[in-house]
C-alpha cells in the first residue's frame, strides 16, 4: 500500500484555476485533468471563491477574519465559564450551615 501525500497549492494557482473555470471555456473534468487537480478539489475552490471572494484561500497560518474572531470568542467564553464556576463554589462555601456556625 502506498502512502498518498496531499499536494499543496498556493493562492495564485488556486485563483488562476478558479478564473479559468469561471471564464466558461472549461468544464470541471477537463480543467481538473489539464491542471492535475482532482475535480472535487477544483469544485471546492470555486465554491470557496464564490463565498469568500478576495478573502478566499488565506494560506497556511493565516486565519480568515471570522475564524479568528470565533477563536477569540471561544477563549473568552471559557474564561467566563471558569470564573462563574469559581463564584458558584465560593457561594456554596459561604452559604453552607457549617460556615454560618463558625460566626463568620
Amino acid at each position: 500500500m502506498t502512502k498518498r501525500t496531499m499536494r499543496k497549492y498556493d493562492k495564485e494557482f488556486k485563483l488562476n484555476a478558479v478564473n479559468l473555470y469561471l471564464e466558461g471555456n472549461h468544464s470541471f473534468p477537463n480543467l481538473s485533468k489539464e491542471l492535475g487537480v482532482p475535480g472535487a478539489t477544483l469544485s471546492s475552490w470555486v465554491s470557496e471563491h464564490k463565498q469568500a471572494g478576495s478573502r478566499a484561500f488565506p494560506g497556511k497560518g493565516y486565519a480568515k477574519p471570522g475564524d479568528e474572531e470565533m477563536k477569540n470568542l471561544r477563549r473568552e467564553n471559557e474564561v467566563l465559564r471558569r470564573q462563574r464556576d469559581i463564584l458558584k463554589k465560593a457561594l456554596a462555601i459561604f452559604s453552607s450551615p457549617a460556615h454560618k456556625d463558625m460566626g463568620l
